[in-house]
């Protein structure tokens, strides 16, 4: 009977201890599968003209995880931007840096959970082609505005046919200069038809008859004359 119980308890010691150490096993294991650098993702986007890195956590276990962004330079740290803690979720939580990156910028996202090392987000994130303020000075489409401005001097320019206007007159003048001999021409026409010329025809009868009449007369005071 001793003996019995002694092996019942040593039989029941050593299943707890396969107890405890089978949950820390799986509890060790849910922590590691729970945070995974997989669920995270970073990106870099512009907010009110200033750039900004943010960080995206899509952990469904809700563990709770240390982001640090550290900007490189061909392979090493630069500086540290800065360090934040997110606990995520399955719809996904997003921190925010601020940070005015440069262009084509490079950037190192670590990430640990709580002692334990997640590790980075790969590859390093790398900025846009170009920056928030240029991006934003895309205000020169107010300037389009003066682009079309010089379509409205071609409508100014409208007036150039005028000068053609005024070149059909000048054909215009010279026209009236071409019927100049024309009018030449009807003022001999009209002084050939002038009323002076049968003016001057009945004077040259009157005076053909009046000299007839005094040969006639002449005539007969000679023959009168004869015969006395």
């Amino acid at each position: 009977m001793t003996i019995s119980r002694r092996t019942a308890r040593r039989s029941v010691q050593i299943l707890g201890v396969a107890a405890a150490s089978t949950a820390l096993a799986v509890s060790a294991a849910g922590s590691a599968l729970a945070c995974s650098i997989s669920e995270f993702s970073a990106a870099a986007a512009c907010q009110d003209g200033k750039g900004v890195i943010t960080v995206k956590d899509v952990d469904a276990s809700g563990t709770k995880a240390t982001v640090t962004v550290y900007l490189e330079n061909n392979g090493s740290d630069v500086k540290q931007i800065g360090s934040q803690d997110v606990t995520g979720s399955r719809e996904g939580v997003t921190i925010t840096f601020a940070e005015d990156w440069a262009p084509k910028a490079e950037y190192r996202i670590h990430v640990t959970a709580g002692k334990r090392e997640v590790g980075d987000i790969t590859p390093n994130l790398t900025t846009p082609a170009e920056g928030c303020s240029t991006g934003e000075t895309t205000a020169p489409a107010t300037t389009a505005p003066a682009t079309t401005s010089p379509a409205t001097t071609p409508a100014s320019e409208s007036p150039t046919p005028t000068p053609s206007a005024s070149d059909s007159t000048a054909p215009a003048a010279t026209s009236s200069n071409a019927p100049s001999p024309a009018a030449g021409d009807s003022n001999l026409a009209e002084t050939g038809a002038n009323s002076n010329t049968g003016l001057i025809a009945g004077v040259a009868g009157a005076l053909v008859v009046v000299g007839g009449g005094a040969v006639f007369f002449g005539m007969r005071r000679r023959g009168a004359n004869s015969g006395r």
